[in-house]
């Protein structure tokens, strides 16, 4: 589902962060449309690059974390203090939650897949890509294995072929997913603490 909203001003400009949750709450069907498929875009798209190695559909992602916050009558969603922006705040409970759950969003048999594809066959839009890309980077750039960081930088960002990698580290393909598999365990318990350690810093 593809949601846009044409010719209104943004519902959610000009509100708190407070005042979102309870319009929310309140399943506001127009401002949680805008808000999950429009101003929390770019955020879900990069954390979806961060947390799964394989494709992820949007929608899927969406609903499946809207439902995670307005369980037992939204109960996740009143835990929100204030204390960091509601995006940041969002981004926490995202990330923690997926880590656990991504094994289910998507048959893991598609992972390498997903390796192959060409730049036109991803689904995020181009601009959206670029900030995850950026995003990425930063935290390829804090990962204290090298060679794991370097198999994630050519194999995500640089779009490069398994085989070619895999001859540019002198190993085989099968040996350079074992190592991109670890890596991307260690990539995103780098990404959940780095989170986590922002949060604490926006308080």
């Amino acid at each position: 589902m593809h949601i846009s909203i044409r010719h209104k001003a943004n519902p959610t400009e000009k509100m708190t962060d407070q005042a979102i949750i309870e319009a929310l709450l309140n399943h506001d069907e127009e401002l949680t449309r805008q808000f999950f498929f429009h101003d929390c875009r770019p955020l879900f798209c990069s954390i979806i690059r961060h947390v799964f190695s394989y494709e992820v559909d949007y929608d899927e992602f969406v609903n499946e974390l809207y439902l995670h916050l307005m369980e037992r009558d939204g109960a996740r969603l009143r835990q929100f203090e204030g204390r960091s922006s509601l995006y940041q705040w969002l981004k926490v409970v995202a990330i923690r939650y997926f880590i656990t759950k991504r094994n289910r969003m998507i048959d893991p048999a598609s992972e390498e897949a997903l390796l192959e594809k060409s730049e036109h066959h991803r689904a995020d839009h181009p601009e959206t890509r670029m900030i995850a890309s950026i995003d990425l980077e930063n935290l390829l750039v804090g990962m204290a294995n090298k060679r794991q960081s370097y198999v994630l930088r050519r194999l995500m960002i640089d779009d490069a072929e398994p085989q070619q990698v895999a001859q540019e580290l002198q190993i085989t393909v099968d040996n350079l997913y074992n190592i991109k598999k670890r890596a991307l365990a260690a990539l995103t318990h780098h990404a959940l603490n780095r989170a986590e350690n922002h949060e604490k810093e926006s308080r």
